[in-house]
């Protein structure tokens, strides 16, 4: 009996040591929390500083298959430098982007992208469009929908033509 009295002595002594420890660790948290908040504040700035597009992905619903469609993405140079496309590359030979591959852009201005689909194959699609520049750095946008089938021909067969003809 007395060797249990002491085992739970000596862990409620140990627990409570370790609690006095963890709110000493808590206390001292708020001084370095500032530190955290304008690392957060930093990382967002960065975030920020590149390209933007007007939009992430363009939706183009749903499209009859064999009809190519075009959508055009309007990219803005966010970064304090000119910048030039190394490149701008699809997933797949279904997907052609077209850009002015000398142009430079000036910080603050505009370009825009052509990408066209050619929907040759029935079913959904998400598509995307990687934007390479300055050597390394990378920004996508997307081209979505649906292609439906076309029917395999314009009209059935009219068999009254052979009335017709007689």
């Amino acid at each position: 009996m007395k060797h249990l009295f002491l085992a739970l002595t000596l862990c409620a002594s140990t627990s409570m040591i370790f609690a006095q420890t963890a709110v000493k660790t808590a206390s001292a948290t708020p001084a370095s929390a500032p530190t955290e908040v304008k690392m957060e504040a930093k990382a967002a700035v960065v975030a920020v500083e590149g390209l933007t597009a007007s939009e992430e992905a363009h939706e183009f619903g749903k499209i009859p298959q064999g009809t190519p469609v075009h959508t055009e993405f309007t990219i803005t140079n966010n970064t304090k430098k000119a910048i030039k496309f190394d490149n701008v590359a699809a997933s797949c030979g279904c997907t052609t982007p077209e850009w002015k591959k000398e142009e430079l852009i000036q910080p603050g201005k505009s370009t825009v992208i052509k990408v066209g689909y050619n929907a040759a194959a029935p079913g959904p699609f998400n598509k995307p469009v990687t934007i390479t520049y300055n050597g390394t750095e990378t920004k996508q946008v997307f081209i979505k929908g649906e292609v439906w089938a076309a029917p395999a021909a314009s009209a059935p067969a009219n068999d009254a033509q052979q009335d017709i003809k007689q």
